[in-house]
């Protein structure tokens, strides 16, 4: 997470949504840097603890703005991330597990340790479901995130490939599918909004 004081702004870096490259090309402009471990605060922890230091003690309130990636394609770049060698603890490795195992693990309570992912939806919202906000960005419309970021910048940005998961064929069965659906209806009903809202869902300025 980066937050800029000229800007107004904070962006939370959603696991899986090229969090990286936005922070590469931002940071020389951050004020407040979150790495490593704290990079990935979540929207609840950004309400309860880091909105009201910043009101206190530096007297402002920065819109907060996230990028949410379709619910599939977030689990796959998980999966694929977790086939390589230096992806993390051993035991965190996929690259013996169909797509379809793997999926089935994630929606396991509580998620083993390779599939433990956490999710869109609980990094995005509140325990009583509100999303605390003010821009949400659909992954899949990257000029639409571009457009708002430059103008907010008030400069051209270069948004160079970060992170990006090796390739590797994800299929996924309709029977998983569907279960992945149902398990996680909240956050595909919340990437929904924010394709109909053109790739820019607006929470808190509704």
């Amino acid at each position: 997470m980066q937050i800029y004081f000229k800007q107004n702004l904070a962006f939370l870096a959603t696991p899986k949504t090229g969090s990286t490259a936005y922070e590469h090309a931002l940071r020389g402009q951050a004020d407040i840097v979150f790495a490593k471990r704290r990079k990935h605060l979540n929207a609840g922890q950004f309400e309860r603890k880091m909105a009201p230091f910043l009101d206190d003690f530096y007297g402002i309130k920065p819109e907060r703005m996230a990028v949410m990636r379709n619910p599939l394609e977030q689990i796959r770049s998980w999966y694929r991330y977790r086939t390589a060698p230096k992806s993390g603890r051993r035991d965190a490795n996929t690259s013996n597990l169909s797509f379809d195992e793997f999926v089935l693990e994630v929606l396991k309570y509580p998620q083993p340790s390779f599939a433990a992912i956490g999710s869109q939806y609980g990094f995005l919202s509140m325990a009583d479901g509100r999303i605390p906000l003010h821009h949400i960005f659909a992954y899949e419309e990257q000029p639409t995130i571009r457009r708002f970021l430059e103008e907010r910048f008030e400069t051209k940005l270069t948004f160079p490939e970060k992170n990006v998961s090796p390739p590797k064929p994800a299929p996924i069965s309709h029977d998983v599918e569907i279960s992945l659906r149902r398990a996680r209806a909240a956050e595909f009903d919340l990437y929904d909004q924010v394709l109909q809202a053109n790739g820019h869902l607006r929470p808190l300025m509704a």
